[in-house]
C-alpha cells in the first residue's frame, strides 16, 4: 500500500492499516534503520495535566511555591 508525503510533511495513513487503532490521537514515531515506525500511545490524564502546565509555563518550582504559600 502506498501512503504520499504532502509538501507540509503530512502522510495519510489509509483506513485499512489505521482502522483497528480507532479512538487514537497520538503516535510514538521513530526512525529505525530507515524506517518509520508508529506506535499508538494512549496519554493519560496526568500527561494531559504535564503538557498544559507546560504550555502555560508553570515549572515544579511555581508549584511548590504555590503549595508552601497556601499552607501558610
Amino acid at each position: 500500500m502506498l501512503a504520499k508525503l504532502t509538501t507540509r510533511n503530512q502522510v495519510t495513513i489509509p483506513k485499512s492499516i489505521i482502522k483497528p487503532f480507532e479512538g487514537i490521537e497520538h503516535f510514538e514515531i521513530e526512525n529505525k534503520n530507515g524506517c518509520i515506525i508508529l506506535r499508538p500511545v494512549k496519554l493519560s490524564k496526568a500527561d494531559e495535566v504535564r503538557d498544559k502546565l507546560e504550555a502555560l509555563g508553570i515549572t515544579e518550582n511555581d508549584v511548590e511555591d504555590a503549595i508552601a504559600w497556601s499552607r501558610t
